[in-house]
């Protein structure tokens, strides 16, 4: 196995296989389906799992991004689509784990619950850059609401990517690159 900081080129869906694959401090690039939540869809969502309806999307090996794009400009698919800051998500990310999500991307440091749920859940945890929202656009050639549509930039969007750049935060070993990053200071 070659040390962490390659870059790697993942499908989604994402299979066990694939997520274990790569290691914190890998660079990734996601090509396929992603879609888009951010916290009022991630309750209606978490909602619906408790109630033991589906979910609007099959979560078996998803991704999740965390953003609330802006309208796309004439001739675009999507505007500006960078990250939000996920630990808005943590009290609902662990329930979409355990449902079959592969990976969420953000920005900014997970909390326990999360990263437990990341080991348990064979998952990941990705950072996009903050602030290169029109950059990140450019890597989206399909955007479709396909849920909750009164919620605007928060309703659920189905995106289709091509070599997405993220860089994994949290891996299946439990290996975290904020606290790695943090405790060699």
């Amino acid at each position: 196995m070659q040390p962490p900081g390659r870059s790697v080129a993942l499908a989604v869906p994402l299979s066990d296989e694939a997520v274990r694959s790569v290691r914190c401090g890998d660079r990734v690039t996601l090509s396929g389906v992603v879609y888009t939540a951010r916290d009022a869809a991630h309750k209606r969502m978490v909602e619906a799992l408790e109630a033991g309806a589906e979910l609007p999307f099959d979560p078996q090996g998803q991704v999740i991004y965390y953003v609330g794009p802006t309208p796309p400009p004439p001739g675009k698919v999507i505007g500006a689509a960078g990250p939000t800051t996920s630990y808005r998500m943590d009290a609902y990310a662990p329930a979409l784990y355990r449902a079959g999500v592969k990976a969420t991307i953000g920005k900014g440091a997970r909390s326990d619950a999360v990263r437990q749920a990341i080991v348990e859940c064979t998952a990941l945890y990705l950072a996009a850059i903050g602030g290169a929202g029109a950059l990140l656009a450019q890597h989206v050639r399909e955007a479709e609401v396909i849920a909750y549509p009164e919620l605007g930039p928060e309703a659920v969007q189905r995106l289709v990517v091509e070599d997405f750049p993220a860089i994994v935060v949290n891996d299946t070993m439990g290996d975290d690159l904020y606290l790695r990053t943090a405790s060699a200071r």
